[in-house]
């Protein structure tokens, strides 16, 4: 399925969403449908085809290529010949003897994967990561800022794409188990919406094995009974169930069956850090527009670091070059702050400090590590600095913000530059979808 498409039973263009997504009553049908899960295509060999263009559309595996080698990962293409994670690569090479083997590079992987994650976190904080490649979102939140649940799916695959040059499959549910199912329905490239009102006719008709928690063993137990689809299952008395399975196997299946999943999306404990990032338009050389984009970004994340009451003590600038090799660096402050101002001094001071001259950039990013509470944080007063200053005069902002709307207060330097439209000058074309 291409990028501009969209399945929901029946494939619509993008330029048919708004209408098909509305019943006659004005209903959206991914309305009460917060949960999204996002899933990345062929992960890695998907992060190793940015560099290797002339493998697009190739039978592409990932792994070591040695005589215990097995394979990490295959492109689609190599998965028409059987090809899967976990085979030897023996007989990967004897299903399709003109595979392409590349090694793996998990750093890499993690560098890509947190770019993504940086995407999913900027859309909501209710992001449960899974893997490198995969996480549940839950957008209620953001709903008003952003739009309906699958507008902001194709937001967040526009973006993954542009940004990190690969794609992403979006499942868009009531719950969880069900949004996992949907992603996996509508790969590659897709999104699958699941109204709540389709639910029980979209699980149904799935195999048994479909069931979160089925394995091989309970799934020989259920055939064995006659149960070969979910509907058998829903369709199953209880106490059947709890006495062939045990009874919390039993009331799991039966539940999951009739579409109940009552978990919730669960963000790590603690978020490590707080970062921005944004892929221009075009590739640029302007380092003025640089300066005004990371001047943009630390706004940002610091007003996020206030949002959740954290500071920083470690600014890292992330700088993605046209070729899409990438470089970090990093500085740690003397006290953590929530400043945009101090944050944007910093990251200022580490793009001056590579000297690049006219080097054409993909990507600029801004992230703050060392997260504290923002509380608990010592301030480090200058003997210039008034007793009410900056930090008084964002917090301003933000209250302002959050009344009249993202973008209503700007810093003088952002004026008349479209503001949050991630370019710095004139504003920007919009993306290609």
């Amino acid at each position: 399925m291409s990028r501009s498409q969209i399945t929901r039973g029946a494939r619509v263009t993008q330029s048919d969403v708004s209408a098909a997504r509305r019943s006659p009553d004005g209903r959206r049908d991914d309305d009460g449908c917060p949960i999204l899960h996002v899933d990345m295509d062929a992960f890695f060999a998907s992060c190793e085809l940015r560099s290797r263009p002339d493998l697009v559309g190739l039978p592409v595996i990932v792994g070591g290529d040695g005589s215990r080698g097995v394979v990490t990962a295959a492109t689609y293409e190599a998965r028409t010949y059987g090809i899967h994670s976990a085979m030897p690569m023996s007989r990967a090479k004897r299903l399709c003897p003109d595979v392409v083997i590349l090694p793996p590079d998990f750093a890499l992987y993690s560098e890509v994967s947190a770019g993504v994650m940086a995407v999913f976190r900027d859309i909501t904080p209710l992001v449960e990561p899974l893997s490198l490649d995969e996480a549940f979102l839950d957008v209620s939140g953001a709903v008003r800022r952003l739009g309906p649940p699958a507008v902001i799916a194709e937001q967040i695959r526009a973006r993954v794409h542009d940004e990190q040059g690969i794609t992403c499959t979006v499942g868009v549910a009531p719950t969880k188990f069900v949004a996992k199912l949907a992603s996996t329905r509508a790969k590659p490239d897709g999104l699958l919406v699941v109204p709540s009102d389709r639910v029980i006719a979209f699980l149904h008709p799935l195999p048994v094995g479909a069931l979160w928690g089925v394995g091989e063993k309970t799934e020989e137990v259920l055939l064995r009974l006659g149960l070969t689809t979910v509907g058998d299952i829903a369709h199953t008395p209880l106490d059947t169930l709890v006495r062939a399975l045990g009874p919390a196997s039993g009331q799991h299946l039966h539940d999951l069956s009739w579409g109940r999943d009552p978990r919730h999306v669960t963000p790590p404990a603690a978020e490590k850090s707080v970062g921005n990032e944004e892929t221009f338009p075009r590739d640029v050389d302007d380092p003025e527009v640089i300066r005004r984009e990371l001047l943009r970004l630390s706004e940002k994340v610091a007003s996020r670091l206030r949002a959740q009451g954290y500071a920083g003590r470690t600014v890292v600038l992330k700088v993605r070059f046209a070729d899409f090799s990438t470089i970090t660096r990093s500085r740690t402050l003397r006290s953590a702050t929530d400043v945009g101002r101090e944050i944007y001094a910093t990251a200022v001071a580490l793009y001056d400090a590579l000297g690049l001259q006219r080097a054409r950039i993909r990507l600029v990013g801004v992230r703050a590590e060392g997260i504290v509470d923002a509380d608990e944080a010592p301030r480090q007063m200058l003997l210039d600095e008034p007793e009410v200053g900056w930090r008084e005069a964002e917090q301003a902002v933000d209250r302002a913000s959050a009344r009249f709307g993202r973008g209503s207060v700007l810093p003088a330097r952002l004026l008349g530059t479209g503001g949050d439209d991630g370019y710095g000058g004139a504003p920007a074309p919009p993306r290609p979808r």
